[in-house]
């Protein structure tokens, strides 16, 4: 739990620290922990993370992560010490009710090939009566990314071969503009789109979208998944599955629209992990990972095809 650094009941300041260990050396952990571009993948609250500078020494990312019921997004200066195995780093402007946060990764040796991690947080509330809301997120984000940390590099090679990624691309001679807007504008998807059957779509801050949608399967059946798309006009939608199908624990992926001479690039790219706990309850008994993968990928490829069509259709209409 969170130690309240001033005595008064005004205190608006925390701090915490968590800890695991893991069985993998040092250096991995370190380099899994510096390279956030696969942060989504790594760790449940990421749903986007990216560099805006990059070095050897420093770096300053922005990221999009859920946080209580809601969706925050802050840039970060990060300091590398790889000798050390330290990450320092720092919200340059932090979401209310958090006014500012900061801290440290710190990754120590222990026998055996394996490491000791240990997440450090500082921060300051806006107000003394949200202090406790900041205590439980951090609290909960840090156990749960310490236990995925854990989790994903401890699968090893067992854990690879149950994640996947592969992209659709379909050509459209239109404007990117209404390609984009096809693809951003998911409230009207069930009125466009034959496989979706229903939308709920929200916008928890300025270029995010909360999307739960009603999708009808190859076999007719339907289900409903909840995600997190982070949107860049015009060029790019990064997206998080939150609650998934059966046969998946992880889905991430986005879309882009890439102009060139000869008209527009538009892809779907996915990023998944099977569960493999369900293939047998899923597919049969009969079935094993690499069906599975199979029988995935052609699902996502067709709706992904799909909705790549139609919004080619709707771009050319229009152009």
């Amino acid at each position: 739990m969170a130690e309240i650094i001033a005595e008064t009941t005004e205190s608006v300041t925390g701090q915490t620290e968590h800890a695991i260990e893991v069985a993998a050396p040092a250096a991995t952990v370190y380099r899994l922990l510096a390279e956030v571009e696969n942060w989504p993948q790594l760790f449940p609250p990421t749903i986007f993370a990216d560099y805006l500078d990059n070095n050897e020494r420093e770096q300053r990312i922005r990221i999009w992560a859920t946080a209580g019921e809601g969706v925050k997004h802050w840039v970060s200066r990060r300091v590398l010490d790889p000798e050390r195995r330290r990450i320092e780093f720092r919200q340059e402007v932090s979401s209310a009710p958090i006014a500012a946060m900061g801290g440290t990764w710190i990754v120590d040796t222990l026998p055996d090939d394996r490491s000791h991690v240990r997440l450090l947080h500082d921060y300051r509330a806006v107000a003394a009566d949200k202090l406790s809301w900041i205590d439980e997120v951090v609290d909960r984000n840090s156990r749960t990314e310490l236990a995925a940390l854990k989790r994903n590099i401890e699968l090893g090679d067992a854990g690879a071969d149950s994640a996947f990624s592969f992209e659709d691309t379909v050509e459209v001679q239109g404007a990117a503009e209404d390609v984009f807007g096809f693809i951003s504008d998911a409230q009207l998807w069930p009125e466009r789109l034959p496989h979706v059957a229903g939308v709920e779509l929200t916008e928890p801050g300025p270029g995010m979208q909360s999307l739960a949608m009603d999708t009808v399967a190859i076999d007719g059946s339907q289900h409903r998944t909840m995600s997190y798309r982070i949107v860049f006009p015009h060029h790019k939608i990064a997206y998080k599955q939150i609650t998934m199908p059966a046969l998946m624990t992880l889905h991430t992926g986005y879309w882009t629209v890439r102009p060139h001479e000869r008209g527009v690039s538009v892809s779907s790219q996915h990023s998944v992990v099977v569960n493999t706990d369900n293939i047998a309850a899923v597919l049969g008994p009969d079935a094993d990972l690499t069906s599975a993968k199979a029988y995935v990928q052609r699902a996502l490829s067709t709706n992904s095809l799909a909705t790549l069509r139609h919004a080619k259709q709707y771009a050319e209409a229009g152009s």
